[in-house]
């Protein structure tokens, strides 16, 4: 069994998009608008997470994770403004080069956009840590939840199943869109969110599966109170979303600049399916 709580949910998405926002910041080859758009994000989730659990029974232990947390990711985004004018060595390599090929074939140096080189550049460590600080939250709200029912292993295996895969969604999505920000990027940042989107949709499965799971609702040990159609709609958002994952992926492999228009279409839907693989789960198992 898993309780549903929106604390614990927003604190869940907040923390795994925060892990997969390093993923793609460790790359250094998206601009620094993206990162500050998604910490300003996932600390609008976090502090969505402290009012919902301040409105109804705060667990002492998350809060205080989750505001540390919070503490860190606010140091992160401050840091990556103070060093805006480094930008990052991708994009500083890709600028370089468009405008070398300009004055190359016309003669004509454009008004590029510049970075200073000799600045320091913000260090994607630090948004490691803020993640591994909210996974840890998610670790502690797991626990807490999984230790009324004797089944704490469990659900820790499902929370932070959930936080990974519910954020790889997520920033896979936004990765998209800044695709149009970002002329020139490479596929190389949101074809490893796509994978490890279809990666982590394997075990969001099983972890739910497990005994006490969806199959008791599939077989009716468990009442869904609407004859089992939520049972076969979590299995119709499960086969769903490991499809538009599935295509998304086959779509990136088109050469066509609007393949990755096209990808990140199919996510927007990934992220309704997918909610729904997981939201679902909770509803039904919550004891």
């Amino acid at each position: 069994m898993i309780e549903l709580d929106g604390a614990t949910v927003l604190l869940q998405w907040a923390a795994g998009g925060w892990l997969f926002l390093w993923v793609t910041t460790r790359r250094r080859e998206v601009g620094l608008g993206y990162g500050w758009l998604q910490r300003l994000t996932f600390l609008v989730l976090g502090a969505l997470s402290l009012v919902a659990a301040f409105s109804t029974s705060p667990t002492w232990e998350r809060e205080i994770v989750t505001m540390t947390f919070m503490a860190v990711g606010v140091v992160a985004l401050i840091v990556s403004i103070a060093r805006k004018s480094a930008g990052v060595a991708g994009q500083r390599e890709v600028v370089e080069r468009r405008s070398a090929r300009v004055v190359a074939m016309t003669g004509i140096d454009r008004e590029e956009q510049r970075f200073d080189k000799s600045a320091e550049e913000f260090p994607p460590s630090l948004d490691l840590v803020a993640a591994i600080i909210g996974m840890v939250a998610v670790f502690v709200a797991s626990w807490e939840a999984g230790s009324a029912e004797g089944v704490e292993l469990l659900s820790i295996l499902r929370g932070v199943t959930s936080a990974l895969f519910l954020g790889v969604l997520s920033d896979a999505m936004l990765l998209g869109h800044w695709y149009l920000v970002q002329p020139g990027l490479a596929r190389a940042p949101i074809l490893e969110q796509v994978r490890w989107a279809q990666i982590l949709w394997v075990p969001e499965t099983i972890v739910f599966v497990i005994p006490t799971g969806m199959w008791s609702v599939l077989n009716g040990d468990i009442d869904d109170a609407y004859n089992g159609l939520l049972g076969w709609f979590w299995v119709a958002s499960v086969l769903g979303t490991g499809v538009l994952i599935l295509v998304c992926r086959l779509a990136l492999k088109e050469r066509q600049y609007s393949a990755v228009m096209a990808a990140t279409g199919l996510m927007y839907l990934a992220i309704l399916t997918g909610f729904g693989q997981d939201i679902v789960a909770r509803v039904l198992l919550s004891p």
